[in-house]
C-alpha cells in the first residue's frame, strides 16, 4: 500500500472533520470578501462608498429601492437596492459591512501575527535556556529599552527618548565599570544589580504569569483610552496583550525539542545558539502555533467589536463591524437589521475560524495521526 505524504494525510483528516471543513470554507470566503472590501470601498470614487450620507434615504430597510427622485446620480446604490438597509444617516449598510470585513481581517491578522512574534520569541528563550541564569542588571536595561522602544511607536517620544538613552547610557556604564573594576570586588551599592542572577526560564514565566492576572480586555482598553484613536494602535494593543498563550505553547515544544538529537548534534557541531532556535527548533514548533494563532483572529476580531461597541475602537471614516452594531442599539425595534447583519457576521466569522482551529488542533495531534 502506498504511503500517503505528511500533506496528504493532513488533508484526509480535515476532510473528516466537517466542522473544520466548514469552518475553512467559511474562512475563505470571509477572506474573499474582505479583500473585495477593500477593493470596492477604497479610493477616490468608491464602488461603494460606506461614507455617503443621504438623510432622506435613512433607515431604510433591506432590500427596499431607492427614491430616485430625491437622489443625485452618484448617490444611487450600484446594486440599484440598499441590501442590508440604510443606518440613520442614510449610508448604505452593505458598504459599510464590506469595508468593516476588512478592518476586522486586518485588525486580527496583524494583532495575532504581533503577539505570535512576540510569543515565539519569548517562549523560545525560557524553552532553550531554560535555568541558564541572567544578570539582574541586563533584563532591567533590556526592560528599559523595550519601554522606550514601544513608547516611540506609540507616539509618546519624549519620555521614550528619556528611556532609550538612560538604556544605553547604562549599557555604556556598565561596559566601562567592568573595564575599571575587572576581576576586583565590586562596589557594594551595585552588588544588586551584578550579583544577583535568575533563570531565564523563571523570569519569563512569572512574567507571562503577571500579564494573566489582568483582564485582557479591561487592560486593552485602559491602554486604548490613553492613547490617540488609531487602527494602527488597536492592532499593536492587541497584539501585546495576547502573546502569553503562545510563549507557553512554545516553551513546552522547547523543552521537549531540545533533548532531541539533532539539537544535541548542532551544539556538538557549534551552531549558534540563536540558529539553533530560529533555524532548527522553531520550524519544529509551529504545530501548536498555528492551533493558536487561528483561535487567535477570532479573540482579536471579537476584542476589535467590542472595542467598537464601547466607541474605542477603530475610529471614523472606517467603518467596522462593532461600531454598526453600536450605532443601532439605539434602533433596536425600530431599524434591527442594524444589529443582526453585523452581529450575524461576527457571530459566523468567530464561530468559523474556532471551528477550523479545532479541526487544525486534531489534524496536527500526533496521536491522532497514529490511530488512524
Amino acid at each position: 500500500m502506498r504511503r500517503r505524504s505528511r500533506l496528504q494525510e493532513s488533508w484526509r483528516l480535515l476532510k473528516e472533520n466537517r466542522l473544520a471543513v466548514i469552518g475553512l470554507t467559511i474562512f475563505i470566503l470571509f477572506f474573499c470578501i474582505a479583500f473585495l472590501g477593500l477593493v470596492l470601498t477604497t479610493g477616490t470614487d468608491p464602488t461603494f462608498d460606506p461614507a455617503r450620507v443621504r438623510l432622506q434615504e435613512k433607515l431604510q430597510p433591506p432590500l427596499s429601492k431607492p427614491n430616485l427622485e430625491t437622489l443625485r446620480p452618484e448617490e444611487v446604490p450600484k446594486l440599484g437596492v440598499y441590501l442590508f438597509g440604510t443606518d440613520d444617516l442614510g449610508r448604505d449598510v452593505f458598504a459599510r459591512m464590506l469595508q468593516g470585513a476588512w478592518v476586522s481581517l486586518t485588525v486580527g491578522f496583524v494583532a495575532v501575527g504581533i503577539s505570535v512574534l512576540i510569543g515565539i520569541f519569548m517562549g523560545g528563550i525560557a524553552g532553550y535556556f531554560g535555568q541558564s541564569n541572567v544578570r539582574v542588571d541586563q533584563v532591567l536595561a533590556t526592560v528599559v529599552l523595550l519601554l522606550g522602544g514601544g513608547l516611540l511607536v506609540f507616539g509618546a517620544r519624549t519620555p521614550g527618548v528619556v528611556l532609550l538613552v538612560l538604556g544605553h547610557v547604562y549599557i555604556l556604564f556598565s561596559v566601562w565599570s567592568k573595564r575599571i573594576w575587572g576581576k576586583r570586588p565590586i562596589p557594594k551599592w551595585m552588588g544588586v544589580l551584578y550579583k544577583d542572577a535568575i533563570s531565564a526560564d523563571t523570569l519569563i514565566m512569572r512574567f507571562v504569569d503577571i500579564m494573566l492576572c489582568f483582564p485582557s480586555f479591561f487592560l486593552i482598553l485602559t491602554v486604548v483610552a490613553l492613547l490617540p484613536a488609531s487602527m494602527y494602535n488597536i492592532m499593536i494593543v492587541i497584539g501585546l496583550t495576547s502573546w502569553m498563550g503562545t510563549t507557553r505553547f512554545v516553551r513546552a515544544e522547547f523543552l521537549s525539542l531540545r533533548e532531541q538529537d539533532f539539537v544535541t548534534a548542532a551544539r556538538a557541531l557549534g551552531v549558534n545558539h540563536w540558529r539553533i532556535i530560529f533555524r532548527h527548533m522553531i520550524p519544529n514548533a509551529m504545530a501548536p502555533v498555528l492551533v493558536s494563532a487561528t483561535i487567535g483572529i477570532a479573540t482579536a476580531i471579537l476584542t476589535e467589536a467590542g472595542l467598537s461597541f464601547l466607541g474605542f475602537g477603530v475610529p471614523p471614516p472606517h467603518a467596522t463591524w462593532g461600531g454598526i452594531l453600536s450605532d443601532g442599539k439605539r434602533f433596536i425595534f425600530d431599524a434591527p437589521w442594524l444589529t443582526f447583519a453585523p452581529g450575524f457576521a461576527i457571530l459566523i466569522v468567530v464561530l468559523s475560524f474556532n471551528l477550523f482551529g479545532e479541526g487544525l488542533r486534531d489534524i496536527l495531534n500526533p496521536k491522532l495521526r497514529e490511530r488512524n
